[in-house]
């Protein structure tokens, strides 16, 4: 297919799918649902920085179960990347809906972060997890505008993720890495697979040598383990397999027994990987990609799922818009704002 025939098939998908804010026909979203996104969009937009455009956050990275700060207080490229496509997910374009300003002052921090010369979208030590968010958000705002400037930004930022796969198949926290996990491998193939939806080239060769490096994370037992090499070393968890049923869906993969399986564990957690702790991060991370896979699958498992994620949501959110994780308040009000706005359907890479 022609790619401007790609962009005006999304882009009318985009328009016609419903106006700003509007409860979608046949919808799970209740009016509670649809309060609580509003809330959390008006509180993120709240907190944008109004010198740069991005949303500040503590620059670090994931150790263990807590999180180590590097660089404090920064305008951080992920949050910022997370909070802009939480208000594409209810509508919201550069320019277009309440709180199109914001989306555009945010996309033009992103794109001042783009490395010239490589690709890398990266500020004050954000890594790769952070690469792969704001290519996301780049491929969803070109599939919606078709702003050429976007498109080569974009296709740079994929050049790169491109040649950081590694010889295992997956990525790592930096972008030239020996060894790899799953946690950032799905970020990796979401953003390659928004890019390819959009009509940026990525050569199969790539998305083979994902799917290979995912199968190769799964558990005999059930789920997916953090990272497929050294296996008797790697852990499996809620998180990890909600990484790998959604990472399987990225590459195009829809009919496998992992995936079933994986499905199933997610629904009845083993007792020692009970869901995540409402206030962890990991608890959003999770279901940020355990949401995905449950839409994907559809039928009894996204009838089952999204009720309680959504309920649980609304329970767990603060009088002012926010929820809160260890990380803070901006990235777990983008995601869950991300999560219970997916029965809208505006973002291509969320569409079946």
């Amino acid at each position: 297919m022609h790619k401007k025939s790609i962009f005006l098939i999304i882009i009318f998908c985009f328009v016609t799918s419903g106006v700003w804010g509007e409860k979608p026909s046949n919808s799970e979203l209740t009016d509670q649902a649809i309060k609580a996104i509003n809330g959390g969009l008006a509180y993120l937009a709240k907190e944008q920085d109004e010198k740069t455009g991005a949303w500040i956050s503590n620059v670090g990275y994931k150790l263990n179960e807590t999180y180590r700060v590097t660089n404090p207080g920064k305008p951080h490229v992920g949050v910022t990347s997370l909070a802009c496509l939480a208000f594409l997910a209810s509508g919201h374009l550069p320019k277009q809906g309440k709180y199109g300003e914001n989306v555009r002052r945010g996309l033009n921090f992103i794109l001042s972060a783009v490395q010239p010369q490589t690709g890398y979208i990266t500020k004050h030590g954000t890594r790769m997890y952070s690469h792969a968010f704001a290519t996301l958000f780049l491929a969803e705002i070109y599939g919606m505008t078709g702003d050429i400037l976007v498109r080569d930004k974009l296709e740079k930022a994929v050049g790169l993720i491109m040649e950081c796969q590694n010889s295992q198949g997956g990525w790592r926290y930096e972008p030239i890495a020996m060894d790899a996990d799953m946690s950032v491998t799905v970020c990796q193939v979401q953003a390659l697979r928004a890019a390819r939806n959009v009509g940026i080239r990525v050569p199969r060769k790539h998305i083979e040598r994902a799917i290979y490096y995912i199968q190769r994370s799964a558990s005999t037992s059930g789920g997916f383990k953090y990272q497929a090499l050294p296996s008797e070393l790697s852990r499996v968890t809620f998180s990890t397999t909600a990484a790998g049923v959604a990472a399987l869906y990225g590459t195009g993969v829809y009919d496998d027994s992992l995936i079933e399986k994986s499905l199933d564990y997610l629904l009845h957690p083993p007792f020692d990987d009970p869901h995540p702790d409402p206030h962890h991060y990991f608890f959003f991370y999770g279901h940020y990609y355990a949401v995905q896979a449950m839409y994907m699958a559809g039928g009894r498992y996204w009838d089952r799922w999204f009720p309680y994620i959504r309920d649980e949501l609304i329970r767990t959110q603060n009088t002012d818009g926010s929820w809160y994780s260890n990380v803070g308040r901006v990235n777990p009000t983008a995601i869950a704002t991300i999560i219970m706005g997916l029965p809208y359907q505006y973002l291509p890479i969320l569409q079946k």
